[in-house]
């Protein structure tokens, strides 16, 4: 029996599976790290701690296992951060992540200066705060003696391949994030890297995210008691989610519940909104997608719930909410770390709108969850004006778990959502993208097909989806009635 590794780089923690080649899931483990917030709306990790975790969590994963059935080991990780490495390989300062909101000047110096059209032109999106090239500008006028030290520029998922392969790799679908590449032509945009001021050896060799780029390091396959176990690519962790809930056909679409949540619809034709309210990305099976992104999803109930009211019981806490589906009178917009799909705006922050001396706990709770989810239709009215149809939505991510949330997100849609059996996204991804990259399939599609299978299915009630539709109309006014005082915040 064959067998693979999946790694899940996130924000709090990675998470690694040991899939056999049925598709089953035979152990999960989780380790977590810190994250540091050094200034007000800056985010920021130590690269080794994820690779101090991840060492560590393998052991555990494969301790009572055949060692000699592994075959490979593949990622889904954490889009956008700024890892830099000095000459010696050395980690120059801590990844800047993909949730930090520090760059808002130099993403108004590409959007404005450089221009949308032209950074659409080159690379199929414009700049968000969240993305590399915004943070690279900021090392450079920020801290040059540090950006005169870099050697290679990676992402995250990238700094673990290269501590367990050597490879210094990319693949398209992480790449896409980086405002670097032309995502068209999948090649590195000459153009950003000159804007800046980079080489293109800087940055790493370009693969789909299904290929082998090498081996584990023969000591650390030595360490670890393993052989030469393949080393693949692997995706963006939204990408890697897409693939590890089966969404890979065209105009298929998943939503993620995780700390951001995201909208990301599979496209076979390369495509950008006419706004660039959406990201136009490659995709991990070779092909394109679409994606919103909103920065606060299942953070928005884990700061509700536990730092606000002080549990971590959200069963508990969501019981009986469900009685104020569609008569909520209390709004929730979900922007406690700025916002990026589709308002691009680091300055949003969060609100609750329309108590009264009535409004109950549960009401807010309830609040909170319409909220992300109001935040995410945002997201996919775009691409649906830009003529995608979308009949149907996957969900994943610690959010999913929640029936409440299913439900409200199948009315606010208006389509059934879809939970599939392993719920694992990313690293099941990871660990689908090592049996394809390893040979036991031939394609991305033809694993999924095979490997990915429905847990349940959450219609919408054509009442209700009524009900919230009017909730949804006047959440859309609340983001313009409120833009101009955020920047006094």
């Amino acid at each position: 029996m064959k067998r693979y590794i999946g790694i899940d780089l996130g924000t709090s923690s990675v998470k690694l599976v040991l899939v056999s080649e049925d598709g089953s899931i035979e152990k999960t483990v989780s380790r977590s790290y810190p994250i540091s917030y050094p200034k007000d709306g800056w985010s920021e990790q130590n690269p080794e701690d994820w690779y101090i975790a991840t060492i560590h969590g393998i052991c555990e994963l494969i301790l009572d296992t055949d060692k000699s059935s592994i075959e490979g080991i593949s990622f889904g990780g954490q889009m956008h951060g700024l890892v830099a490495l000095d000459k010696d390989d050395n980690v120059i300062r801590p990844a800047i992540l993909w949730n930090d909101g520090r760059t808002g000047k130099e993403t108004e110096y590409l959007n404005e200066v450089i221009g949308k059209k032209a950074l659409s032109d080159y690379t199929a999106n414009i700049a968000f705060a969240g993305f590399t090239a915004p943070k690279i500008l900021w090392l450079r006028e920020n801290e040059p003696e540090n950006f005169e030290k870099i050697e290679k520029i990676m992402l995250p998922k990238d700094y673990l391949a290269y501590m367990l392969s050597g490879a210094f790799a990319t693949d398209y679908s992480d790449a896409s994030g980086m405002l670097l590449l032309d995502v068209k032509n999948r090649c590195w945009s000459r153009e950003m890297l000159k804007i800046c001021g980079i080489c293109e050896n800087q940055l790493p060799r370009l693969y789909e995210s299904y290929e082998k780029i090498g081996t584990l390091k023969k000591e650390l396959a030595n360490k670890l008691g393993l052989g030469q176990v393949s080393v693949i690519i692997g995706a963006g962790d939204n990408a890697g989610a897409a693939v590890g809930t089966g969404t890979v056909g065209n105009g298929a679409c998943n939503i993620s519940l995780g700390t951001s949540g995201t909208v990301f619809v599979s496209q076979d034709d390369f495509f950008v909104d006419n706004s660039n309210a959406l990201h136009s990305f490659c995709h991990s099976n070779g092909k394109y997608h679409l994606m919103g992104c909103i920065l606060s999803a299942a953070s928005c109930n884990k700061w509700w719930a536990e730092d606000i009211l002080g549990t971590s019981d959200f069963r508990s806490e969501e019981s009986q909410c469900e009685k104020y589906m569609g008569e909520n009178s209390v709004m929730f917009l979900p922007y406690l770390m700025g916002e990026r799909s589709p308002h691009n705006d680091t300055d949003a922050r969060g609100a609750f709108i329309g108590m009264r001396p009535s409004t109950s706990r549960k009401e807010m709770t309830l609040a909170v969850l319409e909220g992300v989810a109001f935040a995410l239709r945002d997201c996919v009215e775009i691409a649906k004006a830009g003529g995608v149809n979308i009949k149907e939505t996957k969900i994943c991510g610690g959010g999913a778990k929640s029936p409440l949330w299913r439900k409200i997100m199948a009315n606010v849609l208006g389509i059934p959502v879809i939970r599939p059996q392993i719920e694992e996204g990313p690293a099941y991804g990871g660990a689908i993208l090592a049996m394809v990259g390893t040979g036991l399939y031939k394609t991305v599609e033809d694993a999924t097909n095979a490997l990915v299978k429905v847990k349940d299915i959450t219609y919408p009630d054509p009442q209700l989806s009524k009900k919230y539709e009017e909730k949804y109309q006047l959440f859309k006014k609340l983001y313009p009635a409120l833009k101009s005082v955020y920047k006094e915040f």
